[in-house]
């Protein structure tokens, strides 16, 4: 089940990629980085034959980047293509790719990207500015259906002179290196716009063959412009079902599959030459009150029903404790300005109950979810009302159909279950969820002085001083938004002991889809 109009960069595509990793963030960003160093300074095997099988495949995929949405397609596209710019696995920071450097002036309004002038595409036509500039033009024209159009909006022009690439904005933002990292800009032979999908780039590996949803075969590309990807050969198979997906990598017919479930993780962990991959996420589940609608338009109310949650409780016997606490703002530790000096907020009946009892109001409370929600969200929607009964707050649990929920419940309900997957930047984060005037604002909080704290941030080049509005957002989301984060999602996944190298790209799954030209295979 998916929010209308969300993909990948979004939100996890089906309920089961909600699944939870163990223990605290800190420490799971903490294993992760060593894992990432680790695998950096490993001297990779080279050779060999790497199967994926892969969740989130469909007959109707298309090669076109633009249409990318699932585990595949991403994959895909950081194997046979390259992006502008890419992102460090261990800080999340831009890093050259396509792009050698960048430099911004006006503020952060204009941007020089200096492009690489040694790069071929698989056809053997050089890579020019002109490429990138037409790929970013078919991406960002208002009529394109691209998956990273939402993120492109503020440019005004893409620009190509010598060898160099020139963007201005609209508005002032210090993150757009980043941006240019979405999986769906794919630098492609004129943009894209003679046959967008042919399936040629300048990554890795080559496309040899593609069937939607069925399979997808790739060999290394011998003349790369880089060292980068390990195996001579790589296919992904499709495998949208769990139960088959487990089943093949038991076996052995398989060396690496994603979207475990939590239900499966003790079976697999018996299994001997099986190691299972954990990965901090960003994706995090909600529970958003309308502000602007009675009686959550109290914030008293709104504190109440944040301390009358146990999140603990959910984390453990919900999710089979894989996971990480949530303080009620969109933002973990797997972003570069999380505020970990706010206190985290915890279970306190008392303190719920006295806000309860300022807030005047009398009667129980509706709360809607699904099991198309989240895994286990109907078990989380119980758990919640037996903690809020211990406070004096009568909930009333409202199980609505799968069907329909994100058009006749979320955003029309003044109280329900919902979800966020992950996004690029802090910004976008803050932008999609909290802003006033997002079309995903699904708690309908609308301060002026909230947007003013974003939008100063997102041009702001001073990283102290960049932290300390976020700090300062995360603080009035926490205290006075609509929207109870219980959770953050990690990513769980499993491959054989003959894979190595495997990176975990901090806040994103499949090693941010670079799995297949990371990983190396050992006997």
């Amino acid at each position: 089940m998916t929010k209308p109009g969300e993909g990948l960069l979004g939100m996890d595509l089906t309920a089961n990629r909600r699944d939870f990793l163990r223990g605290t963030i800190g420490a799971g960003i903490m294993l992760s980085s060593l894992g990432a160093a680790q695998a950096q300074t490993q001297t990779p095997v080279k050779g060999g034959h790497l199967k994926l099988g892969l969740d989130g495949g469909s007959t109707t995929e298309s090669l076109d980047p633009a249409t990318y949405l699932s585990y595949v397609t991403m994959t895909l596209s950081r194997s046979f293509g390259d992006h502008l710019v890419e992102s460090d696995p261990l800080t999340g920071k831009p890093v050259p790719s396509i792009a050698e450097s960048w430099e911004a002036k006006d503020n952060s309004k204009t941007w020089t990207f200096k492009i690489r002038n040694d790069v071929e595409f698989h056809n053997g036509k050089k890579l020019t500015v002109d490429d990138v500039v037409k790929t970013l033009q078919r991406h960002s024209d208002s009529k394109s259906r691209s998956g990273a159009l939402g993120f492109l909006t503020s440019i005004t022009s893409i620009e190509g002179h010598g060898n160099e690439l020139v963007v201005k904005l609209a508005e002032s933002n210090v993150d757009l290196p980043l941006i240019f990292t979405a999986y769906h800009l794919v630098i492609q032979p004129n943009g894209g716009y003679d046959n967008p999908t042919e399936g040629v780039g300048t990554g890795p590996y080559k496309l040899v063959s593609f069937e939607p949803g069925v399979r997808a075969l790739l060999e290394k590309n011998k003349n790369y412009w880089r060292d980068r990807g390990n195996v001579d050969s790589f296919e992904i198979i499709g495998m949208n079902d769990a139960t088959a997906r487990t089943a093949a990598i038991t076996a052995g017919k398989v060396h690496f599959i994603n979207s475990l479930s939590t239900k499966t993780i003790s079976l697999l962990k018996r299994v001997p030459g099986l190691q299972i991959l954990d990965t901090p996420g960003r994706g995090h589940y909600t529970l958003p009150m309308h502000c602007d609608k009675a009686p959550f338009d109290n914030n008293d109310l709104r504190l109440a029903l944040k301390y009358a949650i146990d999140r603990e409780a959910i984390l453990k016997t919900v999710l089979g404790g894989y996971g990480t606490i949530g303080n009620d703002f969109p933002i973990n530790a797997t972003y570069p300005y999380f505020p970990n000096e706010i206190e985290q907020r915890a279970y306190d009946p008392d303190k719920a109950a006295f806000h309860y009892k300022k807030s005047g109001h009398d009667g129980p409370i509706t709360l809607r979810t699904s099991d198309g929600t989240f895994a286990g969200a109907v078990d989380a929607a119980v758990l919640y009302q037996e903690s809020a009964k211990k406070a004096g707050i009568a909930l009333d649990i409202k199980r609505e159909p799968s069907d329909g929920y994100w058009t006749n419940v979320w955003r029309v309900a003044p109280f329900c279950m919902s979800f966020y997957g992950s996004r690029l930047t802090q910004d976008l984060m803050y932008a999609t969820e909290c802003l006033s005037d997002s079309a995903a604002n699904e708690t309908n909080f609308k301060r002026p002085d909230f947007d003013k704290l974003i939008k100063e941030a997102r041009a702001e080049t001073d990283e102290a001083k960049r932290a300390e509005l976020y700090h300062a957002a995360a603080l009035i989301v926490r205290d006075e938004g609509g929207s109870i984060i219980p959770v953050f999602n990690n990513y769980l996944n499993a491959a054989t002991k003959q894979v190595k190298g495997y990176v975990h790209d901090v806040g994103n799954d499949a090693s941010n889809g670079y799995v297949a030209t990371r990983v190396w295979l050992e006997a």
